[in-house]
């Protein structure tokens, strides 16, 4: 294994583990957070879930009494245009004609007395007297509606001032036999009916409730406001008739105010329908107050993990880097800063066997300081120790490969590991460092190395040691020829070559 890979390996399994440690939490975090968002927009769509369906029966109820009484009153008006066309009618003195007109009609505190009026608009009988007062009602628009159109049947008007309240007028046409045109007959509900309606309902001071005509027309709101009564929401164009559908909820700024709320309209039975609204803030009160609260603990339990993510991982890179520390002294020479014999011998083993499983070359180049004990005996332990450093920094840049392993060997013997090197590859190294070394020196007498070379294929079966003892016969055969030189052992004959 190269020794360059080796270090890595070493120093990876701290390193990775401080990075899936971050990876980890932060997925973690990102995945609980992730959870905590889709728990609380749940419980946001549930409040909103139940809000609306609780607009949804406020606004049913309330439709229902009003159609209710609408129904009612209109069996009345229905029941006089009838009795209309009793022939004896014309005969009969005024209470009893009063009597046949408005026995059935219906009386109530907020219902305003039948009236009939004939072809030309002219008051011509009234429930609440036998002798009304003179008035013409040609010219309201309800009037026109039955003159003009034979199958209106019930028309509800706009909100209007009639007989001295605000009200809406409920009318029928009363048509002869033939279909033609006899009059008017119309009775009237207050505002009074729909305050006290609104009145009886649990409602919040913001909560809204308006009752509209088909055509859009509004014909009471609460909260009350004379100058909104009788507008037309078509003439409103951000308020479409397609933002609030039959039976559909709508969230935002309505056509009154620019408060955002959720609105909900009832359904389609009878001739008004209402829409109920409640502000959003109101709405989502409750559940702003538990997000915050869980949004809190949750952004402190995010903050507790990431921080005790960094601290554990500080620790975890403390430690790997004491372990490399420890590492690279187990394996590297104090001295010369090269592996040491330890770390060599597990380095060729292992790439040994690679060069075995891929059948490549692997070259030993073993080295030795020339005269190196006379200079020591001579010059003292400190200046040989000069040499061996010098001889090793040679060695350090001339082998640049990251397979590469270049180690003491012991005293002043080298060994350098060159994977996937033929001999010849092999040699130019060993001449280089041999060169660098001699001109590094200053006296070549005593600062020369001589190199031995050996290069082979491994197959199975064979041990690492005959390609060092190849190495190291080469290097005894180039000290017995006069040293500073390189030779390259022959093998398998291991035969020398120079």
């Amino acid at each position: 294994m190269p020794s360059g890979w080796r270090e890595v390996t070493a120093r990876q399994p701290w390193r990775i583990s401080a990075k899936l440690l971050i990876i980890s939490s932060v997925v973690t975090v990102i995945g609980f957070s992730a959870i905590c968002v889709n728990v609380m927009l749940d419980m946001r769509r549930g409040e909103e879930a139940l809000a609306s369906q609780t607009l949804e029966n406020l606004a049913t109820s309330i439709e229902a009494d009003i159609s209710r009484n609408i129904e009612i009153y209109d069996l009345s008006l229905k029941a006089v245009a009838s009795n209309m066309l009793v022939p004896e009618l014309v005969t009969v003195s005024k209470p009893v004609r009063q009597l046949i007109l408005f026995d059935h009609a219906t009386t109530a505190r907020h219902f305003g007395a039948i009236q009939v009026y004939d072809a030309d608009g002219g008051l011509s009988i009234d429930a609440s007297t036998l002798d009304p007062v003179p008035e013409n009602r040609s010219d309201e628009d309800y009037f026109k509606i039955h003159r003009d159109n034979p199958d209106a049947g019930l028309f509800i008007s706009r909100p209007m001032l009639f007989r001295g309240a605000y009200s809406i007028v409920l009318s029928r046409r009363i048509s002869d036999t033939d279909g033609g045109f006899m009059g008017v007959v119309a009775g009237s509900i207050r505002f009074s009916y729909f305050h006290e309606l609104f009145e009886r309902l649990n409602l919040d001071p913001d909560d809204t409730i308006t009752v509209l005509r088909r055509d859009r027309t509004i014909m009471m709101r609460r909260p009350f406001d004379l100058d909104i009564i009788g507008r037309n929401l078509n003439d409103r164009q951000s308020w479409k008739a397609d933002n609030l559908q039959v039976g559909t909820a709508y969230s935002g700024q309505g056509p009154i105010d620019p408060t955002a709320r959720l609105y909900v309209r009832s359904g389609d039975a009878g001739p008004l329908f209402v829409v109920a609204g409640k502000p959003l803030a109101a709405v989502f009160a409750l559940w702003q107050k538990e997000a915050l609260r869980i949004g809190a603990v949750v952004l402190a339990l995010v903050v507790f993990v990431l921080a005790s993510t960094l601290v554990l991982a500080r620790e975890i890179g403390r430690r790997a880097a004491a372990e490399r520390k420890l590492e690279e002294m187990a394996t590297t020479d104090a001295l010369t800063g090269l592996k040491n014999r330890r770390k060599f011998d597990a380095v060729i083993d292992v790439e040994w066997r690679r060069a075995m499983r891929q059948r490549t070359p692997i070259a030993l180049l073993m080295i030795d300081a020339d005269h190196f004990k006379a200079y020591n005996d001579t010059f003292g332990h400190q200046a040989g120790d000069q040499v061996l450093v010098g001889i090793a920094i040679c060695i350090s840049d001339s082998v640049s490969r990251a397979g590469d392993c270049a180690a003491r060997y012991g005293g002043e013997e080298f060994a350098v590991l060159l994977p996937n090197t033929s001999a010849t590859d092999a040699f130019k190294v060993a001449e280089t460092i041999r060169a660098k070394v001699q001109g590094w020196s200053d006296d070549q007498a005593t600062s020369t190395v001589s190199c031995g070379i050996a290069s082979l294929v491994p197959t199975s079966g064979m041990e690492w040691s005959i390609l060092v003892a190849a190495a190291d016969k080469a290097l005894y055969a180039a000290k017995a020829n006069g040293r500073n030189q390189s030779v390259v052992a022959s093998l398998p004959a291991l035969s020398l070559a120079a």
